[in-house]
């Protein structure tokens, strides 16, 4: 780790109360700001900035900079999107120090409006390997270059900030899966509940009209009978736009995405062994019942089961069958290994489609989660 090279104990400290950032309410901007601020003022830099990188793209889209004034900002007008010197912490992520940026081969000048800079510190911030952004400083006091110090104490912060845009980026997946969830719930409900009732109140109406005898009641309920039917026409297109909204694509790749976001809760990568093809849209309801089940399992085993391993293995033929099996503690009476786990969840969203759930201990220790339902033809991939 970077501050291992911090001999400092003042600096130390202080790096470790901002470090501690990451656990605060502020927002993701919030956070990258201040980690910019205390980045320059622990090193003496004048200026700081951080640019985090667009996933679409690969340049550097938010950009967050500290030192420069109102009307600098203004002036400088569009941010950078990690060109010259900038560039080379984005195509080979290791730091960069310079003492002349104007001397470097890889300057190309600044940008009219811009204050001169001369010293540089560039750190790029990875967090397991993965590259979110670069965060630089500037203009160190008394023109002194940035030392290795310097480069370890800003490493640790740019570690810091790569932890919270990976959070932040992991929180919007789970919204994004939970809004996917509320839409199939919905839908089931305009479904099963609202449609049912409208039709029905349709006949009753309907049979109550055709024993009126005044000629203008019996057409004002013929009116609401046509009004109730163009409701449900309205309710139904409803129901298929958002059973529309659903990903289509595989829904194995969806797997997939849920259990990079619950990496870092485990604090390592799942063994994902995944086999046979299930379109996404082949049925809506099931997606979202999947993807909650390799939510909460995974979930789980970061919470409760010490894990070192946890592999999730899924097969799609005329069931779907889903496992996941961790190497932790096993279940342990008393210890939540129970409903606390949120087992009841899983076993409704098994019984939802006529499945099931278990729960053991395999002879080699741990945990084995086990969850199946019946596949229809148009569950799988090309069925």
């Amino acid at each position: 780790m970077p501050f291992r090279r911090i001999d400092d104990p003042s600096r130390l400290q202080r790096l470790i109360q901002a470090v501690m950032l990451i656990e605060s309410d502020l927002s993701l901007d919030g956070i990258l700001r201040r980690l910019v601020e205390e980045a320059c003022d622990m090193t003496g830099a004048r200026y700081g900035a951080l640019g985090v990188i667009d996933i679409e793209t690969g340049d550097l889209g938010q950009f967050v900079t500290v030192g420069l004034t109102d009307d600098e900002e203004r002036a400088i007008g569009a941010r950078p999107t990690g060109r010259g010197v900038l560039g080379l912490v984005t195509a080979d992520p290791v730091p960069v120090r310079i003492d002349d940026l104007a001397a470097h081969p890889a300057g190309v000048g600044f940008p009219p409006g811009h204050p001169p800079m001369t010293t540089f510190l560039g750190v790029p911030i990875t967090v397991r390997g993965d590259v979110y952004g670069n965060l630089y400083l500037t203009d160190r006091d008394g023109g002194d270059p940035f030392d290795e110090e310097d480069e370890a104490l800003v490493a640790t912060l740019g570690l810091a900030a790569g932890i919270a845009i990976e959070n932040a980026r992991m929180h919007t997946r789970i919204s994004e899966l939970n809004l996917l969830e509320d839409r199939d719930r919905i839908a089931r409900d305009l479904h099963d509940t609202v449609i049912q009732r409208l039709f029905a109140i349709g006949l009753g109406v309907q049979g109550v009209a055709s024993t009126v005898e005044r000629a203008d009641l019996a057409e004002r309920l013929d009116r609401v009978v046509d009004d109730l039917d163009a409701t449900i026409r309205t309710i139904r297109a409803t129901i298929f736009d958002l059973e529309e909204a659903l990903d289509h694509r595989d829904l194995w790749e969806l797997v997939v995405d849920v259990a990079t976001e619950i990496v870092p809760l485990l604090g390592f990568e799942p063994d994902l062994d995944l086999a046979g093809g299930v379109d996404a849209a082949g049925n809506p309801s099931l997606v979202p019942d999947v993807l909650a089940v390799v939510r909460e399992a995974l979930t789980n085993v970061a919470k409760h089961a010490h894990a070192t391993r946890v592999v999730v293995s899924a097969r799609a033929g005329r069931t779907l069958e889903l496992t996941v099996t961790d190497d932790g503690t096993g279940i342990v009476p008393g210890a939540g290994g129970g409903g606390g786990l949120g087992l009841a969840n899983l076993q409704r969203r098994a019984e939802r489609h006529g499945g099931s759930l278990s729960i053991d201990q395999p002879d080699s220790g741990g945990t084995r989660l086990a969850w199946s339902v019946p596949l229809t033809g148009g569950h799988r991939a090309g069925g």
